[in-house]
């Protein structure tokens, strides 16, 4: 399984259909390397003494960054995931249908009667199949899909790391706060300052009901 993990992290395609990374899902899914968290969570609205570099500042900077990234940068990347999904889903049909009809037709080329209509078809669609087949391979249409499907991924990753992080009542079982904080701002591609800065952006938004402006991700 190691081994098909590293090859898929090389080349990014659904390697095996239905099992590990479906090739047409119904609808974009998150792409999920990491092991789910199936430990019960604890109460985070109880009151918990601040320690281990964490503050109650840094408690609500983290819950805003996750809220960024769940309005902005997550559901930004389903969309586009999902538009490219489509795209590929119609290439792919397109180009198999398109292919059948020309192959049907290629065998009524010999009769006298319909000969040169089916010839004319058979050539018409087989452009078409040709030109349809270049654009799906050559435009990588299945590489962008997965590449917004893994980035998707991470961002569901991130939540998910800041999340549990924050659920834990007991702080000396955390993170240390402010590695966590640095942790959180490199792999977003800010500085300490722009993330807090970041945070103070979407409590403004959120008090004003005005949509935020700024994506949490600098990366990508």
């Amino acid at each position: 399984m190691a081994k098909i993990m590293v090859i898929d992290k090389a080349y990014p395609l659904a390697l095996l259909g239905g099992v590990m990374l479906e090739k047409f899902p119904e609808s974009l899914e998150h792409a999920v390397w990491w092991p789910r968290n199936e430990s019960q969570k604890e109460n985070i609205n109880r009151k918990v003494e601040m320690g281990n570099g964490w503050t109650k500042e840094l408690e609500s900077e983290m819950r805003e960054i996750v809220e960024v990234i769940k309005r902005k940068d997550s559901q930004d990347y389903e969309r586009l995931g999902n538009k490219a999904l489509k795209i590929n889903k119609v290439l792919a049909t397109s180009g198999t249908l398109l292919t059948g009809i020309a192959a049907l037709a290629s065998t009524f080329m010999g009769s006298s009667n319909i000969g040169p209509w089916a010839a004319t078809v058979a050539t018409i669609t087989g452009a078409l199949a040709s030109a349809v087949n270049t654009f799906e391979h050559g435009g990588q249409v299945g590489m962008v899909f997965e590449m917004y499907r893994n980035n998707a991924g991470f961002f569901k990753y991130m939540q998910e790391s800041i999340e549990s992080t924050l659920d834990e009542s007991d702080v000396k079982k955390r993170e240390h706060g402010a590695l966590f904080e640095m942790k959180v701002a490199l792999q977003l591609g800010r500085s300490l300052s722009q993330l807090r800065n970041l945070a103070k952006k979407s409590t403004y938004s959120r008090i004003e009901g005005i949509p935020i402006d700024e994506f949490a991700s600098n990366l990508f």
